[in-house]
């Protein structure tokens, strides 16, 4: 009996072992099934070998690989990645450096997980580094075209740490010029550069800029402003409009403050400044608004906008600031408009509001209608000099104004004051007919 019971026990342990071990394998093979990574869905295709050996050669199958990564891939096939090869006029992917290949496989990869359906048409910032540290490069898509190159031919390949949408083309890092041509919004634009011949400096990977690129309808608006059309203008008269619309470096929109900065263009040697407000959204020459933000390209970022901007002269900048509005009355009730107007080139030293009234203070009045038009003609003048007067220029000397009764007497320690106590708050915001140096108080004659 004792025998029996022993046998008996010795079976139940064997079958428990057993059971056990394959449990063990069952969990074994649901584990592998679940792993259904990016790389496991190209590594099992057929069609994606080309791209499994790039991904490999430049060490990217872990991120793309990562269980816990949410991403969307926009997968070339092999196809695809020949006719790049034949494109390029190389021989194999070793004739691509690694730098290059790493930077072109991110640039199919965005940051989270993206269906068809979610993928409205836009710009997105793709895993590509940008030409600015914390910025990437951005992917336009619009229909099943991305950077109106690459067509997407099979979506929503789903996988266990993200999805794959299959494209037919490898898409390739785009210039400022070459977003310009990928978006059919800024064909005018386009055009207009191409003309000017400036296509090939907005290109270049040796330049770094930021560029607000008006829209068709701000050009069609322009023309018909003008009176013309894009072909009856010159590659002389393009240059400078579009030239102000280009700022030296990268200025993505997180550094974008209010304020006056230099463009391109130039105006008696000087960069013509452009006026930046932020008090309701991003608003260039008081008119001029910034409807999409940070496309980044290779060599810059652009801006999109929705009025072409053209170089203000001293008056233009004054009614486009709210904090000249006072200065802006004077002149007009003065009639110096016209004056102020003209070819130039002017030095003016910009009363604020904030000096005006505290002149109308001292004066015991209630603002500029309260002042003789004889008196306010010559306190005005009083603040115009002849010439573009930059703040470099300036030295501790008396200069004459254009109220032939009135010098200026001008310090320069430091800082720049005027007549003793009136000081030089915001220098050098060079318009096309001169240069204006905001000032904290009012000079009288």
């Amino acid at each position: 009996m004792k025998k029996f019971l022993k046998i008996q026990m010795l079976a139940v342990l064997l079958a428990a072992f057993t059971l056990s071990a394959c449990d063990s394998d069952e969990d074994d093979k649901v584990d592998e099934v679940m792993t259904n990574t990016i790389v496991d869905v190209a590594v099992g295709s057929d069609d994606f070998s080309v791209l499994v050996e790039a991904v490999t050669r430049v060490g990217l199958v872990d991120a793309l690989a990562d269980p816990n990564a949410s991403l969307t891939v926009f997968a070339p096939t092999d196809a695809a990645f020949s006719a790049l090869l034949t494109e390029l006029g190389a021989s194999s992917l070793d004739d691509i450096s690694d730098e290059l290949l790493t930077s072109v496989l991110l640039y199919h990869v965005l940051g989270e997980q993206m269906t068809a359906t979610q993928l409205s048409d836009g710009y997105y910032s793709t895993l590509s580094a940008g030409p600015a540290e914390g910025l990437n490069l951005s992917l336009y898509k619009n229909g099943l075209m991305l950077n109106d190159r690459a067509e997407i031919t099979t979506a929503n390949v789903m996988a266990d740490n993200g999805v794959i949408h299959v494209i037919d083309k490898v898409i390739l890092p785009l210039s400022i010029t070459g977003h310009a041509v990928a978006n059919s919004s800024f064909s005018s634009l386009v055009a207009a550069v191409v003309k000017a011949e400036l296509d090939e400096t907005l290109a270049s990977d040796d330049v770094r800029f930021t560029v607000f690129a008006p829209v068709n309808s701000a050009f069609d608006q322009l023309l018909t402003d003008l009176g013309v059309t894009l072909d009856d203008l010159t590659a002389e008269a393009l240059s400078p409009i579009l030239l102000y619309h280009v700022l030296d470096g990268v200025n993505p929109s997180s550094s974008v403050t209010a304020g006056y900065f230099p463009t391109l263009a130039t105006a008696f040697e000087k960069n013509v400044s452009l006026g930046i407000s932020t008090d309701d959204g991003v608003v260039l020459n008081g008119s001029s608004n910034v409807a999409v933000v940070d496309v980044v390209a290779t060599n810059g970022v652009i801006h999109a906008i929705d009025e072409v901007l053209l170089q203000p002269n001293i008056v233009d900048v004054a009614l486009s600031n709210p904090a000249f509005s006072i200065l802006v009355e004077a002149v007009v009730k003065a009639e110096l408009v016209d004056a102020l107007s003209g070819d130039g080139p002017l030095t003016v030293f910009a009363p604020t509001n904030a000096a005006f009234e505290a002149l109308f203070e001292t004066l015991e009045v209630d603002g500029i209608a309260d002042l003789d038009v004889t008196l306010l003609t010559s306190v005005l003048l009083s603040h115009v000099v002849s010439g573009n007067v930059v703040s470099g220029d300036l030295s501790s000397s008396s200069v004459p104004t254009l109220n032939t009764e009135k010098s200026i007497d001008v310090v320069v320690n430091g800082g720049v004051s005027l007549d003793g106590d009136i000081n030089v708050v915001l220098a050098d915001v060079q318009t096309k007919n001169g240069v204006i140096h905001v000032i904290d108080g009012v000079i009288l004659p």
